[in-house]
């Protein structure tokens, strides 16, 4: 089953010491899931001010630098993983780092068919 894994957190909440020590266990986790082909895909976002939001109302579309919600935790990366079962899915996000400061929401990917593949 596939899950993409959305990190949520306060932005600028990392030292840069930090910052280095959780890409560097994020990209260990990583290679670990790819040694067991369940890794798709991950990255990191850049800030959320750098966003632009898009919504299309009645045919006109409306343009918004930022995110669409204010809140106080950003969606700052995802993965994509594919993993036997939700509690797979549970176990292996409660080890991402930002998970200690921030929020990592689970959500399974609704699989189409008749879409383009990579």
């Amino acid at each position: 089953m596939k899950y993409m894994l959305l990190v949520y957190g306060v932005e600028d909440s990392y030292t840069e010491e930090e910052r280095a020590a959780c890409m560097a266990e994020s990209a260990a986790l990583c290679h670990e899931l790819a040694a067991r082909g369940q890794y798709l895909a991950s990255s990191p976002l850049h800030p959320v001010a750098t966003a632009t939001s898009i919504r299309v109302r009645e045919g006109k579309r409306y343009v918004t630098d930022g995110p669409f919600a204010e809140t106080t935790e950003q969606l700052g990366g995802y993965y994509v993983i594919d993993v036997p079962n939700l509690d797979d899915a549970i176990a292996f996000a409660s080890r991402i780092p930002p998970a200690k400061k921030g929020t990592v929401e689970i959500r399974p990917v609704f699989e189409l068919d008749n879409l383009p593949t990579s």
